[in-house]
């Protein structure tokens, strides 16, 4: 109790945690005695609890909850010690199998669960108690609706690795829902919420609160609140395809009880797959009348107009089938007609008779990428490469219903609390978050009841940064040491890719057969398995990095503990600190010794320190390593968490506009839901002088920030286009956008190019850059011979380009280095097999496009690009400019040169008086004097 910090933790606190500590440890401690006294080991698997159980729900009686907010006073709180001890007291006594008959009771109390001081105090300040007064607590100023009570405050709680989280949430969980609460325990892995439910599902059952507490991904429990309250896909789905003109009003299911957020895992909480993630509910609308549409289209490509398809025997027969949604189909059809102009130019590839997409360095078979994918099914099928039962069930129409922001999905509990290993770590921008969009105003740490940690680290002399030719030899004697000195070693790579590289590299083959590999691929039984043999005498497990989170490796080998216990070896640079201490806490768990490490890839580090890393990591070498790169990775995510805010903000308006859609599906007012359904799958009406913007990026592994950043802000650049365009009079969907990104030759023909379709629709813009990752690259020059030649390729079309927008940090390649950079991923026998089969040049591809009269507009962000990409822009008439989006205010810089660039063209002759409006509107002006 002496070392507890946090918030409001003086000694007065503190005394009155210690008193209602040992009120709840006396009363726990008779519990115990006389249930397990009467408790026959002979005869019973475990005690008769019908009585504690009896005892527990009379302490807490009948509370009555309303729908949003939680009931919760002083007649509630004051039974708090009381109330846990016999919750804890149901925990201890449904777990007595390891209990020892012919020790007797007393000696067998030590093979008990029992709960240590430190997660009762947890739950004490989650619940309230130990704060100072009242009066205090509501001087903060926090909407109406999330003051809960006079003292129960959206808080959390750091516990440390090892010590617990789980039955802390289990039993806070238990507390709310005694008291008629809805409880959703979040945690960013569904395998470890499955896990836990399934840990404490005879606890809940006991207490009668099973039905009450759902375990899940945040995601995945946001979804299942949105849906309670009206399933979305099943009832717009039925509507459309029963051709009803009105709306099945059922009862509504009213919310009874109001709902609590505990969260496992903060700073996972904060991350860029929730906070700034959308929820997009989709259907696919399929019959035969809409094959026999999609057929007619796909066999008549010509037809360029909605007033064309419309004379069809195909949209007529589904005008009749589908008289009362005609209008959505006739948006669909806008979509199509646009996405067969440019469907190929959206990659992607053929896999297991299905199309697929490449994601970050993974293959992803459940993306679509709206029309695009539909058209790729039939043009894959008549090239004879996806059979007749795949492109069936594969294609249809698809209605959007809403666009939900995950970011928004906590406001709809009365009460966030959590608990989590990493407080101390969150960047500033996490706290500001979680104090001012959340209202999470209370921290706790708690300290480690196993006293200070013993484990063998020091960042100055434990973290190396290698060449490529060292990295895999260094690793492997990292594993020789610790199997010769009788320890464990986990070995954690940044993906699948990586670790099975190493595995199957000619430095593992002497051992391969005796070294387990821990993968999301790996079933969840043979998971288990390696996870209990990872901590014994000279084990070597390779691991991916989501499995340096919430998995448990228990070291009960005294010989290895003697030895030094296990030793963790992390192969790659975390680009969140929070990661890096859960990784570190995979060893030296609960007081146990153990050793850490980083051995890194100096090419890997591009991310963090940029195209220069050759000529930084020089300078860092030695003891200042590690503190240049957290400084540089510092900097780096607060300027990505301030881009993230930008995103949220443009997201706020659809999430509130799909709320009222989903409350006027269940109360059946089709005026408000077919204006919804209408605006939400409005089709691209293209004027027949549309601006069409190739905005070209960078993706190798230094451009995180930036590909962040066009994700955040695409929608802020339309939605500003379009209100200029639209002041100015002119048409303001009068543009079009594709977005692409380049690598490097390592990343092979799948992954040296991306690019979106051609869109009028921002949404599908910031869902295509959901799924790039920053990776490959690893020498200095890009390939941006490949992006501009696919420029030229866009070029060519019917609609060709107006501009080519280029965005990079480093300069193109020469051409003995495009030769190299072949010959090392394959050779020309591998790249002869691709679109890429015939090498080019920068110049070459720079001179087509001035050829057309097509400007290339250059922002780089480092210097060393800066003389390539002012040739660039200057030979094809464009403009150059430095972008320095590492900054906090990258993100708004970003914005600006591309909408007064998309502006430029979109505005014709124009086109200056719309930017001069633009920087009226949104530039804010700097005064020095």
């Amino acid at each position: 109790m002496d070392n507890l910090t946090g918030d409001d933790v003086e000694e007065d606190v503190k005394n009155v945690l210690k008193k209602n500590y040992e009120t709840f440890r006396s009363i726990y401690e008779k519990l115990i005695s006389r249930f397990l006294g009467s408790f026959n080991l002979k005869t019973e698997t475990e005690p008769n609890l019908e009585a504690l159980i009896t005892e527990t729900k009379a302490l807490v009686g009948e509370v009555a909850q309303t729908s949003e907010s939680v009931n919760w006073d002083h007649s509630i709180r004051d039974p708090i010690p009381k109330l846990l001890a016999h919750i804890f007291g149901v925990w201890t006594l449904k777990n007595t199998q390891h209990l020892n008959v012919s020790r007797g009771i007393e000696a067998s109390r030590a093979y008990l669960l029992m709960p240590h001081v430190a997660q009762v105090v947890a739950i004490f300040r989650i619940l309230g108690i130990g704060y100072k007064k009242n009066l205090q607590l509501l001087k903060i100023s926090i909407p109406k609706t999330k003051i809960i009570t006079d003292d129960l405050i959206n808080n959390l709680v750091q516990i440390g690795t090892g010590e617990g989280k789980s039955i802390v949430m289990a039993v806070t969980a238990c507390v709310f829902a005694l008291i008629g609460v809805d409880v959703r325990c979040s945690c960013y892995s569904e395998y470890l919420s499955t896990r836990d439910q399934n840990d404490f599902a005879p606890i809940f059952r006991a207490l009668g609160v099973e039905k009450q507490i759902e375990y899940g991904t945040f995601n995945k429990l946001c979804e299942n609140v949105l849906n309670e309250q009206c399933n979305l896909r099943e009832k717009v789905g039925d509507m459309i395809m029963k051709n009803k003109n009105a709306v099945d009003v059922g009862i509504a299911t009213a919310r009874i009880r109001p709902k609590v957020l505990l969260i496992d895992e903060v700073d996972v909480f904060l991350s860029e797959k929730f906070y700034g993630g959308i929820y997009t509910p989709s259907l696919y609308l399929k019959d035969s009348s809409i094959k026999m549409l999609l057929d007619t289209l796909w066999q008549n490509r010509n037809l360029r107009t909605l007033n064309a398809v419309k004379a069809s025997t195909a949209y007529q027969a589904c005008a009749s089938r589908f008289s009362n949604w005609i209008f959505l189909f006739e948006e669909a059809i806008k979509d199509m007609l646009v996405a067969l102009r440019s469907f190929q130019s959206s990659t992607y590839i053929v896999q297991n008779d299905r199309i697929v997409y490449i994601e970050g360095e993974s293959i992803v078979e459940n993306v679509v990428r709206g029309y695009d994918t539909i058209w790729a099914y039939y043009y894959e099928n008549q090239k004879g490469n996806i059979s007749q039962s795949s492109l069936h069930a594969n294609v249809g129409i698809i209605i959007n219903c809403g666009a939900f922001s995950y970011a928004e999905m906590p406001h709809e509990f009365g009460f966030i609390t959590g608990v989590t290993g990493t407080l101390e770590t969150l960047s500033k921008s996490e706290k500001d978050i979680l104090e001012n969009v959340y209202h999470v105003h209370k921290n706790t740490i708690m300290p480690s009841v196993f006293g200070r940690s013993n484990r063998n680290y020091n960042s100055v002399n434990d973290v190396y940064a290698v060449t490529k030719s060292e990295y895999f030899m260094r690793i492997r004697g990292e594993i020789d040491v610790m199997r010769n000195a009788g320890r464990a070693i986990l070995v954690f790579f940044e993906s699948e890719d990586k670790l099975m590289a190493f595995y199957n590299s000619s430095d593992m083959s002497s051992i391969k057969e005796t070294v387990q590999i821990i993968t999301e691929k790996v079933s969840r039984k043979e998971r288990e398995l390696c996870i209990k043999r990872a901590a014994t005498d000279g084990k070597v497990t390779l691991l991916t990095r989501i499995f340096g989170r919430g998995t448990d490796f228990i070291c009960r080998n005294q010989q290895v503990l003697a030895n030094g216990g296990i030793h963790v070896l992390q192969t790659f640079f975390s680009e969140e600190l929070s990661e890096e201490y859960q990784i570190m806490g995979r060893g030296a768990r609960q007081g146990d010794r153990g050793s850490y490490r980083m051995i890194l890839l100096d090419s890997d580090l591009e991310w963090v320190l940029g195209a220069d890393w050759e000529k930084e990591i020089p300078k860092i070498t030695g003891s200042i390593l590690y503190k240049s790169l957290n400084e540089a990775r510092s900097e780096r995510y607060e300027s990505k968490c301030a881009a993230r805010g930008v995103g949220i903000k443009q997201c706020r308006h659809d999430h509130k506009e799909s709320i009222k859609f989903m409350k006027a599906l269940s109360e059946g007012k089709m005026s408000i839901v077919i204006s919804f359904l209408t605006e939400q799958n409005r089709g691209a009406d293209i004027p027949v002088d549309t601006s069409r913007t190739l905005l070209l990026m960078d993706a190798t592994g230094s451009m995180s920030n930036l590909l962040s950043a066009a994700k955040d802000t695409v929608c802020t650049m339309f939605e500003r286009a379009s209100a200029v365009l639209k002041e100015k009079k002119l048409p303001s969907d009068a543009f079009q956008m594709q977005f692409v990104v380049y690598r490097d030759y390592d990343c092979k023909a799948d992954g040296v190019l991306q690019s979106s379709s051609w869109e009028t629709n921002p949404t599908k813009l910031r869902s295509f850059m959901t799924n790039i990752h920053a990776h490959g690259g690893g020498d200095y020059e890009e390939a941006i011979e490949i992006g501009l030649w696919h420029a030229v390729q866009q070029s060519a079309e019917p609609e060709g380009i107006s501009q080519v927008i280029l965005i990079g940090d480093a300069p193109a390649k020469n051409s003995a280095a495009i030769d190299r950079d072949r010959a090392a991923t394959g050779g020309e026998s591998y790249w002869d097999k691709t679109k890429f089969r015939n090498p080019t040049h920068y110049t070459t591809e720079m001179r087509k496009l001035k050829k057309k009269n097509i400007p290339v507009h250059a922002f780089y962000l480092r210097d060393g690009a800066k003389v390539n990409f002012e040739q660039i822009a200057h030979e094809t008439g464009g403009s150059c400019k430095a972008l320095e989006i590492n900054l906090p205010e990258g993100a708004e810089s970003l914005t600006h040169f591309v909408t007064q660039e998309l502006l430029r063209k979109a505005a014709g002759k124009q086109g200056d008086a719309a930017v001069a409006l633009y920087e009226a509107k949104y530039v804010k002006k700097t005064f020095t004097s």
